[in-house]
């Protein structure tokens, strides 16, 4: 039986005539100390598909169950990292975290909720900041703290919705460099969402396109073949790193095309040709007033379906 299982799951959002289906028939399966990424273009309804996976949206169709129990509402066992941080800014570093490891564990010994706060501080390398408030720390700061407090509850499954695309490119690659080191000592099950291929080749075991919206769906799964732990500079030489980013480009460019189409139609243009101001106004040689005329313009674009 599969640790995670998507079975058939559907949403959208408004009602008819004017709903929008986001998501058609999404079907998953993962297996425990897998790391999955989920790519597609911003729009396609990814933050939607972690947010039913970690019980904050319900589905509309279809069931999502983790460890055989289903998902119906938020749970300590989904451990999720945002891509705006979400910390409380009145709070340090160590109080943030000391927060969630309170309200899982309410009853652990003050000591050791302690030393199970700072071990995880530690573990993203923010000892030298824990007492600094949010406003003092930089974005790539501010994300390990999510990070440490996500691991802090213990979680069954860890979801992060693209957590470092608010990043500096060289920020970006630390904390890349960061996540695969703490999944390699945690192996925890992970699932990423993110529009970046060289990222998801980076970190997953398992790639899986999603196609552009409304009605997206999981497309083909692309394995990562890749040995750990996997160097930066050796990854930009290997072949295979290069076919399968080349695999997913194609997949979703593809993809892309196809939900193109064309329409013509007519655009009624303003009935007025405007007021001549070469002109200068007086009362013995008046400006010409504006005049009224008819046009219509047929225009044929391409839009998206």
């Amino acid at each position: 039986m599969a640790f995670l299982k998507l079975d058939r799951v559907s949403k959208g959002f408004g009602v008819a005539p004017k709903r929008t289906e986001v998501l058609r028939d999404i079907n998953l399966e993962m297996e425990r100390g897998e790391f999955v990424a989920i790519v597609g273009y911003s729009g396609s309804g990814k933050t939607t598909l972690i947010s039913m996976i970690a019980g904050i949206l319900k589905p509309d169709s279809g069931s999502i169950t983790l460890n055989d129990l289903e998902i119906t509402e938020p749970g300590p066992d989904r451990g999720i990292v945002f891509q705006n941080y979400s910390l409380l800014p009145w709070m340090s570093v160590y109080e943030n975290i000391y927060l969630a490891v309170d309200q899982v564990f309410p009853n652990w010994a003050a000591s050791k909720k302690k030393m199970h706060v700072e071990r995880h501080i530690d573990m993203v390398n923010l000892t030298p900041a824990r007492e600094k408030r949010p406003s003092q720390l930089s974005g790539g700061m501010r994300q390990r703290v999510s990070v440490a407090r996500a691991l802090a509850i213990d979680p069954q499954i860890l979801l992060l919705d693209e957590p470092l695309s608010a990043l500096d490119a060289l920020t970006r690659a630390t904390l890349q460099d960061e996540i695969s080191r703490i999944w390699e000592e945690s192996k925890k099950t992970v699932v990423l969402i993110t529009n970046d291929a060289d990222e998801a080749i980076f970190l997953a075991d398992r790639i899986i396109p999603l196609t552009p919206g409304p009605n997206a769906t999981l497309g083909p799964e692309i394995i990562v073949d890749l040995p750990r732990p996997r160097d930066r500079k050796a990854l930009n030489h290997e072949p295979r790193f290069k076919r399968i980013r080349a695999e997913i480009v194609d997949y979703l460019l593809s993809c892309k095309q196809n939900t193109k189409t064309t329409i013509s139609k007519k655009l009624c243009l303003p009935d007025i040709e405007p007021e001549d101001l070469s002109v200068p106004r007086n009362i013995f040689s008046p400006r010409r007033e504006p005049i009224r005329r008819r046009e219509t313009k047929e225009e044929t674009v391409e839009v998206g379906k």
